[in-house]
């Protein structure tokens, strides 16, 4: 009877912290998020999306926030490239415990891949890599996390999936470029109800 009780609670407590999240950027202040680089709103007639406008003086570009408590679940973010000599696209940040270690999935349509990266101790490893060529404009990335398993998605389709252990804790979500791509994001969603 207890182990029931116990069982029940813990089921309530996890419904209980269950997100489901919507970012669209217009009444967001990004002041309440960890930036690096210069990220702003940027407006295209009544749409608003956040924006990497100037390099950090790092190699990443970072603009997340903790307030969302990520383990398991969907992220998904609208990404569109815009400029970026060196490099361009971008992603999906996630698992965030700090600005040197979180899992990291991303785009680059100058190289025409998609990869899933970790940044452990401000190290970027690569985890796994897919040949993608995309058009031009707004793409819909996805990821899936469920234990120590994660999978990636363009457009709906799944083109990676690794399992990793190193970042098992909690951690917050935003999204990443590299180096001087100036990339635009919109309609970040998290679920972490799955």
């Amino acid at each position: 009877m207890f182990k029931k009780f116990i069982l029940a609670t813990a089921l309530a407590s996890s419904a209980l912290l269950a997100e489901n999240i919507h970012y669209d950027f217009k009444k967001i202040d990004l002041s309440q998020w960890h930036t690096f680089g210069k990220w702003e709103i940027t407006t295209d007639g009544t749409e608003h999306r956040v924006s990497m406008i100037e390099r950090s003086t790092g190699s990443f570009n970072l603009c997340y926030t903790k307030d969302v408590h990520f383990t398991d679940g969907d992220i998904t973010v609208a990404f569109r490239a815009n400029t970026g000599r060196i490099d361009q696209g971008g992603g999906i940040m996630w698992r965030v415990q700090d600005n040197d270690n979180y899992y990291v999935a991303r785009f680059n349509p100058l190289e025409d891949n998609f990869r899933f990266y970790i940044v452990h101790d401000g190290m970027r490893s690569e985890l796994a890599s897919a040949d993608v060529k995309l058009s031009s404009g707004w793409h819909m990335m996805k990821i899936e996390q469920k234990g120590d398993t994660f999978k990636g998605y363009i457009d709906g389709e799944q083109y990676l999936e690794y399992k990793d252990t190193q970042l098992k804790k909690v951690g917050g979500v935003g999204v990443w470029t590299k180096s001087d791509a100036q990339t635009s994001f919109d309609d970040l969603k998290i679920d972490t109800s799955k």
